[in-house]
């Protein structure tokens, strides 16, 4: 792994991470995430740059191994360009089931 594919992943764990520390106090709840425009802001900013650097990263390297890499990219394109047609329930499905799932692979792969 190149030094620029490792800096991408520790952009993919950061931005997770972040999204993570949103939700530490208790509020991680849908209710709770629907209602607040900020956080729901900050969540997709977070996503965007997920996206972007996996972007970035299947460019460098196209056969880089990262499950739904071309899915993440997909959604990074469609917070930016069909910005209204997110829906809170898909973003918060992506937070809650999806994103765990990517941190555990960008963690095993920061560790090789």
């Amino acid at each position: 792994m190149t030094e620029r594919q490792l800096k991408l992943l520790y952009d993919i764990k950061i931005a997770i991470d972040e999204i993570d520390s949103y939700f530490e106090s208790g509020n991680s709840t849908y209710a709770n995430y629907s209602s607040n425009v900020l956080l729901k802001r900050a969540v997709e900013r977070n996503l965007e740059i997920i996206g972007e650097a996996m972007n970035r990263l299947l460019r460098e390297d196209p056969e880089f191994t990262i499950e739904n890499a071309v899915r993440i990219i997909g959604l990074r394109n469609q917070i930016i360009h069909g910005y209204d047609s997110i829906s809170d329930e898909n973003i918060w499905g992506i937070v809650t089931l999806h994103l765990p799932k990517l941190k555990s692979e960008v963690n095993s792969l920061i560790k090789k």
